[in-house]
């Protein structure tokens, strides 16, 4: 895998403005040092709109739209076999290899030294916990993946794969590495160039302490722990982690030409991207009062109408398929990222593994309505809502923690994680399929031609080591 600096520049701006006087043995336009600032901005672009975000518009962000096809969140209008009935090529995910690894990883990885350098431990911080993020990414995709060996230029063009059980304790180390330099309170902290937080440090703490979290409860029947064990490990964490909706790790979009939402873009006609039959309808039938906020009518007919995945009639216009609400899927609308809703599921899920489902009654309810007010429910729709749902017992409390999570999660690959781990919500595979439901990625054709391992020959329906 080769692991060439690739910095992405959105601009390189002299504030100071031009020299006098200019050393002509150095090129301006490719400097050879950048400062964290200009680094940092367009990492955080990357992780929101194309690991995320799906960016389906230009490929990069496909993993992401995989993981909403086998989630049955979405369908294509579009002859089968196609991604929806679990049609893919090892090519197919190049793009988002390079996303994760490129773009992302390597350039967070010169971050961090860059910051090391000049002692600016805000941005280390910042890059360690950017970087467990962006490896619990590759790796609850693929498994077994490069990073040991894979950031050390042409020194190394064929890393070794190190295995999924010790990337997740690196992911844990970063997490860990992260808050403590951030604990050194060093003087510079980032601004403008921070889309998540704009610098404010204490909330990079509570994400940090939330994706211990949240990578703590993936491991929960994995070989060799317990879902006792990491429900604690993850209750622990949870005691620093997100407080309330203001700590959202959420990348917003002005919406003009150009800087508009990815999920906006990737469900435009060219596409042939709607909403499915499963996504609508469950809403609908539950009389969600968050249906108009995540989901928008039919053009055509003014219903909601979601498209059955799998199917071979081929509609003649996209119209009368409902696409993502306001919230979600307008041009301005905001990704979240990780949102603290999930925060609330993670220590129900938690408390209900430890405590059993009454101690996490209160904190399943407490995550809905969290992510309702957001989104502006009204009190009286939100309780009407948690009435008709119903209370926990001992044979639906997953089940239900599950399902209202990945409405709360809406269109988020973390979903595709809980439905391996859990089972939940209940999937069975689409008319036309070509196998049973994936559980992983192929790995992409670079790194079969550049880096070949024998774990490549992997299928889609494998299960990753913590997916036993």
């Amino acid at each position: 895998m080769r692991t060439t600096t690739y910095i992405l520049l959105l601009a390189l701006c002299l504030t100071s403005g031009c020299k006098k006087y200019i050393d002509v043995n150095k090129d301006p336009n490719n400097p050879t040092t950048v400062q964290e600032a200009l680094i940092l901005a367009p990492v955080e672009l990357n992780l929101s709109t194309v690991l995320t975000g799906g960016a389906y518009y230009n490929s990069t962000g496909f993993a992401a739209i995989l993981a909403n096809h086998y989630m049955q969140n979405i369908a294509l209008n579009q002859p089968v076999p196609n991604e929806g009935t679990y049609q893919l090529f090892n090519i197919n995910l190049d793009d988002s290899w390079k996303s994760i690894y490129v773009v992302g990883l390597n350039n967070l990885k010169a971050l961090h030294d860059k910051a090391i350098t000049n002692e600016n431990y805000n941005y280390s911080g910042i890059a360690n916990i950017l970087s467990a993020f962006c490896l619990g990414i590759a790796t609850d995709y693929w498994g077994d993946i490069p990073y040991s060996e894979a950031f050390n230029g042409n020194t190394k063009l064929k890393p070794v794969y190190d295995s999924q059980e010790s990337i997740y304790k690196s992911i844990q180390q970063l997490l860990d590495d992260g808050i403590a330099d951030i604990n050194k309170n060093a003087t510079l902290t980032p601004g403008d160039d921070d889309y998540y937080y704009g610098g404010d440090m204490d909330q990079w703490k509570r994400l940090a302490y939330t994706l211990k979290a949240r990578y703590y409860m993936h491991l929960t029947k994995a070989p060799g722990y317990t879902a006792a064990g990491q429900a604690t490990l993850a209750l622990a964490a949870l005691q620093n982690g997100m407080q309330n909706n203001d700590d959202d790790m959420k990348m917003t979009y002005p919406g003009s030409a150009g800087f508009e939402n990815p999920w906006y873009l990737n469900f435009l006609s060219v596409s042939t991207i709607v909403l499915s039959s499963a996504c609508v309808d469950t809403l609908v039938t539950r009389n969600d009062p968050r249906l108009p906020k995540l989901i928008a009518k039919a053009k055509s007919t003014g219903l909601y109408n979601g498209r059955p995945i799998g199917s071979i009639n081929i509609s003649g216009s996209l119209n009368v398929y409902s696409l993502p609400g306001v919230a979600v899927g307008a041009a301005s609308s905001p990704v979240y990222v990780l949102n603290y809703s999930e925060a609330l599921f993670l220590k129900a899920e938690a408390t209900l593994i430890r405590s059993g489902f009454a101690a996490a009654e209160p904190i399943y309810q407490d995550a809905i309505k969290s992510h309702m007010t957001k989104l502006g429910i009204a009190a009286g729709d939100i309780n009407t809502y948690l009435a008709d749902r119903g209370a926990l017992t001992a044979t639906n409390a997953l089940q239900r923690i599950m399902e209202e999570k990945k409405i709360a999660n809406f269109l988020s690959i973390e979903n595709f994680n809980d439905w391996r781990r859990t089972g939940f919500p209940l999937l069975t595979k689409v008319p036309n399929a070509l196998s049973d439901i994936p559980r992983r990625l192929l790995y992409p054709q670079v790194e079969l031609t550049s880096n070949p391992q024998s774990i490549q020959t992997a299928k889609l329906t494998d299960r990753v080591w913590w997916d036993q």
